[in-house]
């Protein structure tokens, strides 16, 4: 196995606590909400975020280079997840772990 660095085994495990809090956020607080907590677009942010934050960790893990690509890709798109959540309201978990993963990605991209 390839040699990680401390900071890449934090993201990894930052990207993995984030795609397990959008995706059980938006199926099991979301859903059952529903109203703004549904609409297409937050919905849709939420799955993306979720399906983007897997695949950066699954890039860190197998040791490519390309990761930093994803990873910028993913702090953007948990950025933009973190402000969709705050202004939906009661989501605080989902907003403070996509910012979380967003500042990790943002050091991995860099």
């Amino acid at each position: 196995m390839h040699q990680m660095s401390s900071d890449m085994q934090t993201c990894i495990d930052e990207c993995l606590r984030c795609y397990q809090t959008c995706l059980g956020m938006a199926s099991n607080h979301c859903l059952p909400a529903g109203g703004k907590h549904v609409e297409p677009g937050h919905f849709r942010l939420m799955m993306a975020c979720a399906e983007i934050c897997r695949t950066s960790a699954h890039l860190m893990l197998i040791g490519t280079p390309e990761h930093k690509h994803t990873c910028r890709a993913c702090a953007e798109v948990c950025e933009a997840c973190a402000r969709s959540c705050e202004q939906v309201g009661d989501m605080d978990d989902c907003v403070r772990q996509c910012r979380a993963c967003a500042e990790s990605c943002r050091k991995m991209a860099a």
